[in-house]
């Protein structure tokens, strides 16, 4: 999966999505997706990452309570 990385405006590639959709984590663990060679994976905080289209991630997997709040 690609999200795009606010700060830089560059593409992200998600190396594990089970840490993206878990709301518990903070960051995930990706790589650059620029240039000719393959960048080596990093940390990105989740607050940091938008998808490619400009929308915000599903709060869902941002926010452990966000039940608590709806109701």
């Amino acid at each position: 999966m690609f999200l795009q990385h606010k700060p830089s405006g560059d593409v992200i590639e998600v190396l594990n999505v089970d840490h993206l959709y878990d709301p518990c984590e903070t960051k995930i663990v990706g790589r650059y997706h620029c240039g000719e060679e393959m960048q080596d994976p990093e940390p990105f905080m989740k607050s940091e990452l938008t998808f490619p289209s400009g929308e915000s991630l599903p709060r869902c997997w941002v926010e452990p309570n966000y039940r608590l709040e709806a109701a």
